[in-house]
């Protein structure tokens, strides 16, 4: 199941996304402010975030710098009742995938998440797979082995040839203190890395 995370200080817009995206499958959870995001970032990972630009604390600009600067790569949607160019174009360059915005509806909501699925499969075939090892040893180095082995279990069919896949999701059974998997994907890697 994705993870999304949905960063809003309006509680009705984290509501109505939520309600929206659990309907379609995800898993959502909720940030009020940007620094209980970061925190959220910094401690899980995420598939997508829906991101509001003009928040107290911080803004939707700095957590989206801030979260880029750690080496955070979560596709990140903008939402805001108060778009403009200089936004769009700032946002755009620290890599928000699109923005949308306020008021609206659930609708429009699937539409993005139809398209963005699209555009990641492409890029999945394209071979991503760089970018998710590396946020997979990231997540590992964090301690977040579930995450990174979820993320390493979801490429394993397209890099099946790869010893780094096999040798991070050893790392990752180690680290939550599964010997005996982590013995076996470990032989797995040194037989493909020969």
């Amino acid at each position: 199941m994705k993870r999304i995370l949905v960063i809003d200080d309006t509680k009705n817009i984290r509501m109505l996304l939520t309600k929206c995206l659990e309907h379609e499958g995800y898993q959502v959870d909720t940030a009020s402010d940007g620094q209980e995001a970061l925190d959220m970032f910094r401690k899980s990972r995420y598939d997508l975030a829906f991101l509001d630009i003009k928040m107290s604390k911080l803004s939707g600009t700095e957590v989206l710098k801030s979260i880029r600067e750690i080496g955070i790569e979560t596709p990140v949607i903008i939402i805001t009742a108060y778009a403009t160019v200089k936004n769009a174009v700032e946002c755009t360059k620290l890599g928000a995938v699109t923005y949308i915005q306020k008021p609206f509806t659930a609708e429009k909501i699937r539409t993005v998440l139809s398209e963005l699925m699209s555009r990641h499969a492409d890029s999945c075939i394209l071979g991503e797979a760089d970018s998710i090892l590396r946020e997979s040893r990231e997540l590992i180095d964090a301690g977040a082995f579930i995450d990174a082995l979820e993320m390493l279990k979801g490429i394993i069919a397209k890099e099946i040839s790869n010893p780094e896949v096999y040798f991070l999701i050893s790392k990752a059974y180690q680290g939550m203190g599964n010997r005996e998997s982590a013995d076996r994907f470990y032989k797995t890697y040194l037989i493909f890395s020969n």
